[in-house]
């Protein structure tokens, strides 16, 4: 069974941060491309972060550059997203995504998780 376990979501404050984890299994991890999207109540899911396959530097959506930072354990099958300086407009539901290829931001999404909620106060 595929699974994409996601976690570390919750409640801060504007500037405050939150460390995410997704934990995977059913699958060959370390070679998937793994992703970050986000979707907001009346907005569209937008992708936030995606790294690929042995890689230590990922893709980021503009407006979270210099903010977020993705980063996978190929030990543990697991990928985060470190968020920084978060701000209200950050508020979404956080879904962490599986696919066999990508470009840049862009990942064939084969498999998603259930979802983390992150709520940022001002």
């Amino acid at each position: 069974q595929v699974q994409l376990v996601e976690s570390g979501g919750g409640s801060v404050q504007s500037g405050g941060s939150l460390r995410l984890s997704c934990e995977a299994s059913g699958f060959t991890f370390s070679r998937s491309v793994m992703a970050w999207f986000r979707q907001a109540p009346g907005k569209e899911r937008e992708g936030v972060a995606t790294i690929h396959p042995g890689s230590v530097t990922g893709y980021y959506l503009d407006s979270v550059k210099g903010r977020f930072t993705t980063s996978r354990d190929n030990t543990k099958n697991t990928v985060y997203l470190q968020m920084n300086n978060l701000k209200p407009e950050d508020s979404a539901m956080y879904y962490c995504a599986a696919g066999g290829s990508g470009y840049g931001l862009r990942i064939d999404v084969q498999y998603w998780g259930q979802g983390t909620q992150v709520t940022v106060s001002s």
